[in-house]
């Protein structure tokens, strides 16, 4: 078994941790009321993509997600939150200082011996779904539970659905598909970006990701035999039945839709494998992106 096999197998215990300390880290996460702005590079700027379309719909605030690099400082937020698995990536460390002493911030990372625990105001470490893998999996969707949770947002149900979507085969045939589309509405765009990062890391797949509204504004002249559409969350009206008529295979998102993330995840490794790649080896990828100054 490969790390990334391991790791995204423990998902549904994490979840539960993550959710149960959700109320004790209350005080250091946003409160109702405050504009928010939450980054992250990579993975994490993909969570953070979901966890502000959860927020804003809730009616807690104003919330915007942004790649870490690209954060726009003449605007004015109450806190701002990054998402950090190493707790090392340049991209927030930089953004992180610059807003110390101006910007309340709070950091979600898994390593408490790196050098975020310094320059962020709060920081919540989630340590015990840490990861050695380069590929994310369950650091991610642990750190997007403990803030759904927050938000009151986490059921059993879901953690039940990442059960399921760990014991269940994946659709037939899915695995020898040449190119993957996966789509999201509100949140679950967030979601969708993920998957496919995922098949590109770990499976160097042809994978794309979007909105599902727009699927149909140009990226459905692609699909045909061979091709594979997921959708994560409730599909438009009429949509599966446009992609079956291409030829296309559609595969719906019957599970909480970050189950269906786990189901994408086990895909991508599934796919590896059928390529001869490991997923623990990820081409030109470090578990870190450092840069020096």
């Amino acid at each position: 078994m490969t790390h990334v096999e391991d790791e995204l197998t423990s998902q549904p215990e994490c979840w539960i941790r993550a959710a149960s300390e959700a109320a004790r880290h209350g005080g250091t996460l946003p409160a109702p009321g405050e504009r928010v702005a939450i980054v992250g590079c990579g993975t994490s700027y993909f969570m953070a993509q979901a966890v502000a379309a959860l927020r804003e719909g809730a009616g807690q605030g104003e919330t915007d997600a942004f790649a870490a690099s690209e954060f726009p400082y003449g605007r004015s937020y109450d806190r701002v939150v990054a998402l950090t698995r190493s707790g090392t990536t340049t991209e927030v460390l930089d953004l992180l200082g610059q807003l110390k002493g101006r910007t309340p911030t709070t950091a979600i990372t898994a390593d408490p011996g790196t050098p975020v625990m310094a320059v962020a105001d709060e920081v919540v470490v989630l340590d015990f779904a840490d990861e050695r893998s380069v590929v994310q999996t369950r650091f991610a969707t642990t750190a997007l539970t403990l803030l759904r949770a927050h938000l009151g947002l986490h059921t059993e149900a879901a953690v039940a659905d990442a059960r399921t979507a760990l014991a269940s085969p994946l659709p037939e045939d899915l695995v020898a598909c040449t190119q993957f589309t996966f789509l999201g509405r509100g949140w679950t765009v967030g979601l969708a970006n993920e998957a496919g990062l995922k098949m590109r890391e770990a499976s160097l797949a042809w994978t794309e990701a979007y909105p599902a509204m727009e699927y149909r504004h140009g990226p459905i002249s692609i699909t045909t035999h061979g091709t594979a559409t997921w959708m994560l969350g409730d599909a438009p009206e009429g949509l599966a039945e446009q992609v079956r008529a291409t030829g296309g295979l559609w595969v719906a998102g019957g599970l909480d839709p970050l189950a269906e993330l786990v189901r994408a995840q086990r895909l991508a490794v599934a796919v590896a494998a059928a390529r001869g790649l490991d997923p623990d080896q990820p081409r030109h990828l470090t578990r870190s992106v450092i840069l020096t100054p």
